[in-house]
């Protein structure tokens, strides 16, 4: 099962070396096969993902993406990007520079159109109660969106347990993906 690092600024603040420090810890306690740096509220989003892409390099991280802007993770040599659900149009855009795309679905239709543009693997949430998230699908409907389409499913929202993540593994869902299980 694959694990999948989301960064959360309340973790780390607006300092590259608090980033640094987040990340270690992150590290310590389990390393991820995907890390994603995702900050939406940062005015300095170049510095602090310049600071992420070297921390995850340092620890051989398999996978470094940044949220949303496919022209920045290609100049920062980032491996990839991880796109919104209302950036299904940049899909394309993004493979041409050759990068790893995952994209944010929410329905079975999303999952489909993110399958068929061609993105290499899905986030499709929320599984599990999560913050401001809405109603959780569940992992029948995990089941069922794992068996709909032949690129992998990282499992995200909510999971924050061995036990949650033993269930999303048994769903037969490529990986999980979450903030709060690597950063609490």
């Amino acid at each position: 099962m694959k694990q999948y690092l989301i960064t959360d600024p309340s973790a780390y603040g607006s300092l590259p070396e608090a980033l640094e420090r987040s990340l270690e810890t992150a590290f310590s306690k389990s390393f991820p096969d995907f890390a994603l740096f995702r900050d939406k509220q940062t005015s300095d989003y170049r510095s602090l993902a310049l600071t992420f892409i070297a921390v995850c390099r340092d620890h051989a991280v398999p996978t470094v993406l940044l949220h949303g802007d496919y022209a920045m993770a290609h100049e920062l040599k980032a491996d990839g990007v991880h796109l919104t659900s209302a950036q299904f149009d940049a899909i394309t855009e993004a493979k041409k520079l050759g990068l790893y795309v995952i994209i944010s679905t929410h329905t079975h239709d999303e999952a489909l159109m993110a399958q068929k543009l061609g993105a290499d693997a899905i986030t499709y949430s929320p599984i599990f109660p999560s913050p401001g998230k809405g109603d959780p699908k569940g992992l029948e409907d995990l089941k069922e969106i794992v068996a709909k389409i032949d690129i992998p499913v990282f499992a995200l929202g909510g999971i924050v347990t061995e036990a949650q993540i033993d269930a999303v593994e048994k769903s037969g869902a490529y990986g999980f993906a979450s903030i709060r299980y690597f950063v609490p």
